[in-house]
Order: C-alpha cells, then structure tokens, then sequence
C-alpha cells in the first residue's frame, strides 16, 4: 500500500461524506452518507473517544475508519466505519487502516476491538452480509465471528400494514386512562430514566438523539404521569427505527403496535420508503404490527490486541 495512513480532523468530514457516498456499495447506506458520518465522526465525540483514520494518496482522501472505545466499556475498542473507494480496493487499504486502528486504539486501552456497532451512535450491528469483500477480509485478518444480528425492513408505501390507523387502538388506550403522544425535549429525563431502569443498555442514549432532533422523534405512552412505553426512530440514520420499550407491567395492551406506527408514519411522512427497524429482537412482533420481514443480515466479529485472550 502506497497511501499515507493520517489522523483526520473535522474539517475534512465533508472528504469522508463524499467518499462514502461512492464507497458503500449499498445504495441505502450510500443514501445517508451524510447522516452515518455525521453521526460516528461528529455527534459520537461527545459520549467516546473518537478514531478519525483517512488514507491519503496525492492529497487525496482514498479509504476511511471511523473507530471508538465503548462508553461502557473503554477495554472495548469498535470500528464504526471503514470505506474504501471503489478504484482503490485490493491494494491493502482497507486492511492497512484496520491495522492503525488496532495500534490506536489499544494504546487508548482497547484489549479487544469490535467489528460491530457501539450503541448508542451505531450505522450497523455489525458487518452486512452483503459486503461480502469485507467479511473475507476480517477473517483474513484474525477476527472471529461471534454473533449475527438481523434487521426487519417495513414497507412505507401507501397501503402498507405498517401505516395502519392507530385511532381505535387509542381510543381503547385513552378509556384505561393511557396518553399516548409525542415525546418532546422536556420529556428526555423521564423516558431516560425509564429506560436505563427497565431496559438497561444504551436506551437512554439513543433516545437523546431520537427526540427534538431533525429527522428524528419518538412517541411515549403515560398514565398519571408514569411512562409505560416509548418508541424512537431516527436516532443514528432517518430511516432506522428504534428503539421501542414496554413496561412489563403494560405488555399485551396494544401499546407497542401504537407507538411503533404512529414512528413509521412520521418516517413515512418523511418521504423514507423503507423502515429499518434495527438489530431486532421480536421477530413476531414487528411482523404482526407492521408486517415487516427480515432482510439485512449481519456478522459481527472480534479479535484480541496485544496478544491478549
């Protein structure tokens, strides 16, 4: 490999948008170029340490990695972002990048680094299936395979099972005393805190930059003040959705489907036409509510540093 390996800094982000767009082979991914780098090399920065890596030839910028340490777990380094333009691939970029970012991130205090998403700023649970180029180089390079994760996609179209009316479901809601609206920066405090104590994880987070965001939002459901579920979109990409919670105490009520599609319908409103409900766990769930199927696949891998088991 013949390029430079530089640290970048914030004022050659708008290099790494245009990069991406012609980088991700997926024309989703290539679509919110703007939204996936704004969210891992920008808006990241305030809850992590950052890893901005660019490959240079001639001065130009021809392969990124956007990588971080967890917030939770700063043992815990992750690659958010590795992209390598189309005419400079199979000349060790990628692979050179990966290997700074391994050095760097370890002397940060990494010992394992993660091909997989470091919620709550996230583009992808892990490595999509289809980048296939990509997964043969991760285990080229030493990594293992771990974990898969799965997203369901939910056709925004008119007509859809996801647009469905909510009205009647509300209207029983509101006959049992239950309020369900949009939520709005003040209620921030409240659905963080019933996230971190119901749910655990980076709720909390992600819904920080679902609600008063641009191209983001959430919907909550009360009773007497007590919030019993909650669903976000937007939080890292416009057209993602998540995450959604329920009360234990509140399941079966029908309020997940309410909240789950009054979101879909502000994304739909939106112009998004697909819904990527991500790193999904109910399955059954999400395909009953909004008739959405599973279709993004990832494998998410991991490798020790410095030896270490």
């Amino acid at each position: 490999m013949d390029a430079e390996i530089i640290e970048l800094g914030a004022d050659r982000l708008p290099e790494v948008v245009d990069l991406c767009g012609r980088a991700l082979d997926l024309p989703e991914d290539a679509a919110e170029a703007p939204s996936i780098v704004a969210t891992l090399a920008d808006r990241a920065a305030a809850d992590r340490p950052v890893l901005r890596l660019g490959a240079v030839r001639g001065g130009a910028l021809v392969g990124v990695l956007v990588g971080s340490l967890s917030a939770r777990d700063p043992r815990l380094g992750h690659v958010d972002l590795l992209a390598v333009a189309p005419e400079e691939r199979r000349q060790g970029i990628g692979g050179g990048l990966l290997v700074e970012a391994e050095s760097r991130l370890a002397g940060l205090g990494a010992a394992e680094l993660l091909l997989a998403g470091n919620p709550p700023q996230y583009a992808w649970p892990g490595i999509d299936v289809r980048y296939t180029p990509a997964v043969c180089a991760a285990l080229r390079l030493g990594y293992r395979q771990d974990r898969t994760a799965w997203n369901m996609t939910a056709d925004l179209s008119a007509g859809s099972p996801a647009l469905r009316s909510t009205e009647a479901a509300e209207q029983r809601l509101a006959g049992r005393g239950v309020t369900v609206r949009r939520a709005e920066p003040a209620d921030l405090p409240a659905l963080a805190g019933f996230a971190r104590a119901t749910f655990g994880g980076a709720w909390d987070g992600e819904l920080a930059g679902s609600v008063g965001r641009p191209d983001a939002g959430a919907h909550l459901a009360e009773r007497n003040g007590e919030i019993l579920g909650f669903a976000a979109y937007g939080s890292s990409r416009p057209s993602w959705f998540g995450p959604m919670g329920t009360a234990p105490a509140a399941e079966g009520s029908g309020i997940g489907g309410v909240l789950l599609r009054r979101c879909l319908r502000d994304q739909a409103a939106a112009g998004v036409e697909a819904a990527q409900i991500g790193w999904v766990g109910p399955v059954p769930f999400y395909s009953g509510a909004a008739g959405a199927r599973i279709e993004r696949v990832f494998f998410l891998f991991r490798k020790a540093l410095n030896g270490q088991k």
